[in-house]
């Protein structure tokens, strides 16, 4: 039975969402925690934490994101990607769900067709690389656990591409946008609501069905196409948005080419049906013009 629930990251745009939705869920207590309440780089208080407040589910959204900071912060970045998420898994019973958050990036992106679960990691960053460590100190340590992966995460918490391209479509006159890159924006709040639903499906099931799967939202598009339709549906029209290679644009961090996630195992297992990207994306941008 999950009643107690540590949510991790509680402070980011993925935690904040859970967090916003988790009184929908009377059956559920949620204990919200980031690094001012939780250190999860120390693992005797995240058993001290999870013992003294009986927790039964675990939703690990904490992460080190910042992608290309990472190829110079490497230490910090496998501190918080790769051991933190060894530190829980040995914290926690057993008994204990696990829900984990990974990313695309543990992929290269060269396929040019959607990624599955049973597709091989490759990946070609320092965050890539911490990223699936997390994941393989996860499953090597013990078998309850989910992990998601999902790519171009967004809300209307925190900082993100949405917010950055509203905020230069105001400001400049022109704006160059990578477009051979291909993926899918995904709203935090629809991946916040998923994994409520793998709770609530766990519950009334009576079984954790553990493993690897891939949540984005639906369709496909390049950070070009996401840029027009964020320009489009916040009213930004004195902006011109130019498209170009990603040889145009260099990173310290390399950027997989094509990372669609293929959905189906996610969709099949818990029922669930996935929205559209601009949809979403247009909730997303309402939401933001009512917060100003």
């Amino acid at each position: 039975m999950i009643k107690n629930i540590l949510l991790t990251g509680a402070n980011g745009q993925l935690g904040s969402e859970i967090r916003k939705i988790a009184p929908l869920y009377p059956q559920f207590t949620v204990f919200p925690t980031d690094v001012d309440t939780l250190n999860i780089c120390r693992k005797q208080e995240i058993k001290q934490f999870l013992t003294d407040n009986k927790i039964d589910a675990i939703i690990n959204c904490a992460a080190y994101t910042a992608v290309d900071k990472a190829e110079t912060d490497v230490d910090a970045c496998y501190e918080l990607n790769c051991n933190a998420v060894r530190y829980i898994a040995e914290a926690a019973e057993e008994k204990t769900k696990i829900i984990h958050v990974s990313t695309d990036y543990v992929f290269d992106g060269q396929e040019n067709k959607p990624v599955k679960e049973t597709d091989v990691p490759s990946p070609k960053s320092v965050y890539g690389n911490s990223k699936y460590a997390g994941e393989q100190a996860l499953n090597t340590i013990r078998t309850e656990n989910i992990i998601i992966r999902t790519a171009w995460l967004y809300s209307s918490f925190g900082n993100n591409f949405v917010k950055t391209m509203i905020r230069l479509g105001k400001e400049k006159n022109s704006i160059n946008i990578v477009n051979d890159q291909f993926g899918t924006p995904t709203y935090a709040a629809d991946l916040a609501q998923t994994i409520m639903n793998i709770l609530v499906h766990t519950e009334e099931k009576g079984f954790f069905p553990k493993g690897i799967y891939h949540y984005s939202n639906e369709g496909v598009a390049t950070w070009y196409d996401f840029c027009l339709k964020i320009h489009e549906l916040a009213g930004i029209v004195g902006c011109q948005v130019n498209p170009i290679p990603t040889t145009a644009y260099p990173t310290a961090a390399a950027r997989p080419k094509y990372s669609v996630l293929d959905k189906t195992k996610i969709k099949e297992t818990f029922g669930i049906e996935i929205p559209e990207w601009k949809k979403s994306l247009k909730q997303c941008i309402n939401l933001i013009n009512l917060e100003k």
